[in-house]
């Protein structure tokens, strides 16, 4: 294998572990806190878990390890979309797992929790997991997004795990991966399987977090390169001084990415889907908020600037979230075919003025063309609107353009408007992970050992005090109903752990509420670079600017 020189100095990196962690396995004890119980929803929560509901959080300790002695067979299973550090987890597990007991077996079922239900699998050894130590992606086993939901394939999964004597399943994954943790933990316990399951949390979109789960896997690394990338460009900017550059970040259920991004760089706008949803507002009043800071700048000889725009910005806006339902509905069933019938998109034009009602035809009518056919285009496997395919930031771009147009006929604008645009998603996922996301994913694996070395299931390992040195970080686990709720999916009611978004009383928002006018007038733009692996602690280990605002 040909290696670069980052990737041969970055296997021999030494992940770093909370202090009660480094003792050494037969020198790590528990401590059992307050019973739990669910975010919201209790009584609906536990008749559903009636086995794993109200548990205790914990926390590790120095001291004896009075765990029954007894050989461990872990399945891991990677879920969901990629994220910096999920080898590294991985790699904590298997350390630990092996520390217990040379006699000990990890199995890595590939391609997400599918694998598990083909039964799918290798059995790790040194040499293979040595390849992945503190690298990026998912490629160890792969991932997948297959749902473990139904009985049928509890069912399945029982048999596979018997078949091999598996007494433990770690599945790292998201909000949707942590419930179905959840409900696999529930049945495994309801029908005496003996197989504990244990959660990790992951996403970069950073909104699988609580007062418990300080941040998930990957948000670091993330948004660390997407802020070196918009660093670059406003730097560009500055020099070149005539392009408005519109940004899209990944983040469609929440704004966590976008905000940390602004934090790092100080960008002249960038647009929180949560604000905008709180005072509700429309299409023309954001086109307007920012032409406003366009014009400004304009008029004072500077035509170029940063706007950054969350992947998911056109759902927290009402009028459009109205417009989408309607186009759903209007294309709903055998009508999808009659409309990809209509032989031009004059037809189809017609076709959508007569479907949709008058309040949202407008809203759809002052959207530029390419918008209004992408928003035709491809539908998901329920038939609606992929909302995630719509280029926001060409949309905004657009009707910011048109608007000054308006006020440089009218007078009042006298720059001059050019447009770049950009989306950064991909370039994050698989990223090389920062020594954060290196220490803390490897912490996470670790941990989750520990939790089915004492017995557990149905938790999530959790890892917190995250904005200290490491050796300080706190070891535990809480169970995963304590974060669920009942919500509405596809015409059911179901158990689902609570997306967490931006919190506009948080001091996050509040520190770039308080900037912003300054940052969106002026050129305060900030170049974070590329992340440093080797270095002062304070360059090479430093947390994000959202994490250190909400833990001071």
């Amino acid at each position: 294998m040909n290696l670069s020189p980052l990737q041969k100095a970055r296997y021999e990196y030494t992940p770093k572990l909370p202090g009660m962690l480094r003792n050494g396995i037969q020198d790590i004890c528990v401590k059992e806190g307050a019973e739990t119980e669910s975010v919201a929803d209790q009584e609906k929560i536990k008749a559903l878990f009636p086995n794993t509901y109200g548990k205790k959080e914990i926390t590790f300790e120095k001291g004896e390890n009075t765990a029954a002695p007894k050989k461990q067979v872990v399945g891991v299973i990677l879920s969901g979309g990629q994220a910096p550090g999920g080898h590294n987890v991985v790699c904590g597990i298997y350390d630990a797992l092996k520390a217990a007991s040379a006699e000990n077996v990890l199995y890595g079922f590939k391609n997400g929790p599918s694998g598990l239900l083909d039964d799918d699998y290798l059995i790790f050894d040194d040499q293979y997991i040595n390849e992945y130590r503190n690298t990026g992606g998912f490629d160890i086993i792969g991932s997948g997004r297959t749902k473990l939901e139904t009985e049928a394939q509890f069912e399945v999964a029982a048999e596979v795990c018997k078949k091999h004597g598996i007494t433990a399943i770690v599945i790292i994954g998201g909000d949707d991966s942590n419930t179905n943790a959840a409900v696999l933990a529930e049945y495994f316990a309801a029908h005496e399987t003996g197989v504990q399951v244990i959660g990790c949390p992951k996403t970069i979109d950073g909104d699988l977090k609580n007062e418990d789960i300080e941040c998930s896997f990957g948000f670091d690394t993330a948004t660390k390169t997407y802020s070196e990338l918009i660093g670059n460009i406003e730097r560009d900017s500055n020099s070149a001084k005539k392009y408005w550059h519109f940004i899209k970040v990944m983040g469609r259920s929440a704004s966590h990415v976008a905000l940390e991004c602004a934090l790092e760089t100080q960008p002249n706008i960038c647009l929180i889907g949560e604000e905008v949803a709180e005072k509700k507002m429309s299409i023309a009043e954001i086109t307007n908020y920012i032409a406003d800071a366009v014009e400004k700048r304009g008029n004072q000889g500077l035509n170029f600037g940063v706007a950054i725009i969350p992947e998911g910005i056109v759902e927290f806006v009402p009028e459009f979230s109205a417009l989408i339902k309607e186009i759903n509905e209007l294309l709903a069933g055998s009508k999808t075919e009659e409309f990809n019938a209509l032989p031009d998109w004059a037809a189809k034009y017609e076709f959508i003025k007569k479907g949709l009602t008058a309040e949202s035809f407008a809203v759809f009518d002052i959207l530029p063309a390419g918008i209004q056919q992408q928003l035709f285009l491809e539908r998901d496997p329920h038939g609606n609107v992929q909302v995630s395919l719509i280029e926001s930031e060409k949309l905004f771009s657009e009707l910011v353009k048109n608007e000054l147009a308006k006020r440089k006929a009218a007078g009042t604008y006298k720059g001059k408007f050019g447009q770049q645009h950009h989306f950064f998603g991909y370039e994050g996922r698989c990223a090389f992970p920062s020594n954060f996301d290196a220490d803390y994913c490897y912490s996470l694996g670790y941990n989750a050992f520990m939790l089915i070395q004492y017995g557990y299931t149905g938790y999530l390992s959790k890892v917190s005090n995250l904005v200290k040195p490491a050796e300080e970080w706190v070891a535990g686990g809480m169970p995963i109903t304590k974060m669920m709720n009942i919500e509405r999916r596809n015409g059911e009611d179901k158990p689902v752990i609570r997306k967490a978004l931006v919190e506009l009383d948080g001091k996050p928002f509040k520190y770039f509420e308080a900037h912003r006018d300054e940052w969106a007038v002026g050129t305060c733009f900030t170049y974070p670079g590329a992340i440093q692996y080797y270095g002062p602690a304070e360059v090479c280990d430093i947390t994000t600017r959202t994490l250190a605002l909400e833990k001071g």
